[in-house]
């Protein structure tokens, strides 16, 4: 499979991921649906912005955000109990999302300067 096909993948889902859990999975219980899906769903797709310009460095700022996501699914995983299998589902789009990162710059080489 292509890295850059499976990190696109992976960052969809995890934009789907959040959409269901903070809007039908497990609503927030003492605040705002509209300002929960804001703060979580807002910063995956700021991104988009740079798919004008090319899906690697769109990617690398999913990259990027994923790591906060990662920590998200890792707080959640451990301190909300009635949320831990969508906190997982996180971890391990997170680790998918690195891999395919970091499986694409394998191959990039740098052209010289002259």
């Amino acid at each position: 499979m292509n890295p850059r096909l499976l990190g696109v993948l992976a960052w969809g889902a995890l934009v789907l991921l959040h959409l269901l859990w903070l809007a039908w999975l497990a609503p927030p219980r003492n605040g705002s649906v509209l300002l929960a899906l804001l703060l979580t769903v807002g910063p995956l797709l700021l991104p988009l912005l740079a798919l004008r310009r090319s899906l690697g460095r769109a990617l690398l700022w999913v990259g990027i955000l994923g790591l906060f996501y990662f920590c998200h699914g890792v707080v959640a995983a451990w301190g909300e109990p009635q949320a831990r299998w969508l906190a997982w589902i996180e971890i391990v789009l997170c680790l998918v999302l690195t891999f395919a990162l970091g499986w694409g710059a394998r191959g990039f080489r740098r052209k010289p300067r002259r």
